[in-house]
């Protein structure tokens, strides 16, 4: 599913303890990371998902129209194909641009199955962002272990002084 290549790049450039760690940073960890989700790890291609990454997380965020992921999409073609099952729409892009072109169909999924539903985290120490899929529409963590916990312990502590 490509909203899961869109959160994976998404979440890409995490703070840990305090410092980040950007898997797209150095050349060779970037690679990797490109390969584990499909790419081809050259420079063309993580230049592009950086740049990419960076104009989906102001989307997301509200900082940016939506009309800033167009150039992304630039030589993107939707080619008809007709097999045993029907009719399919196969996406053609640039080799390089595959993961990049999969994140913003996976934004552009994300707002209509999901409209409203993919978001920062709300802790402010986190850079992470969240696919809500609950019934209720109230998930406001990446990780209720994790970020929520400690929101939680913050607010209890705040009540307890």
């Amino acid at each position: 599913m490509t909203t899961d290549v869109l959160l994976a790049l998404l979440n890409s450039r995490p703070l840990v303890g305090g410092e980040e760690r950007d898997a797209l940073g150095d050349p060779a960890r970037g690679a990797r990371w490109a390969r584990e989700h499909g790419g081809d790890g050259s420079r063309a291609e993580l230049a592009l998902l950086r740049r990419t990454r960076d104009a989906l997380r102001d989307v997301v965020r509200g900082a940016s129209p939506p009309a800033v992921l167009e150039p992304l999409l630039e030589g993107v073609h939707q080619v008809p194909e007709l097999t045993a099952e029907g009719l399919v729409w196969n996406v053609r892009t640039p080799p390089h641009a595959r993961l990049a072109v999969d994140a913003v169909l996976g934004w552009a999924e994300a707002e209509e199955r999901f409209p409203g539903r993919l978001r920062p985290c709300a802790n402010d120490e986190c850079r992470l962002f969240l696919l809500d899929r609950s019934r209720a529409n109230r998930a406001r963590w990446c990780s209720m272990a994790v970020c929520g916990n400690r929101a939680k312990a913050r607010r209890h502590y705040a009540r307890s002084r």
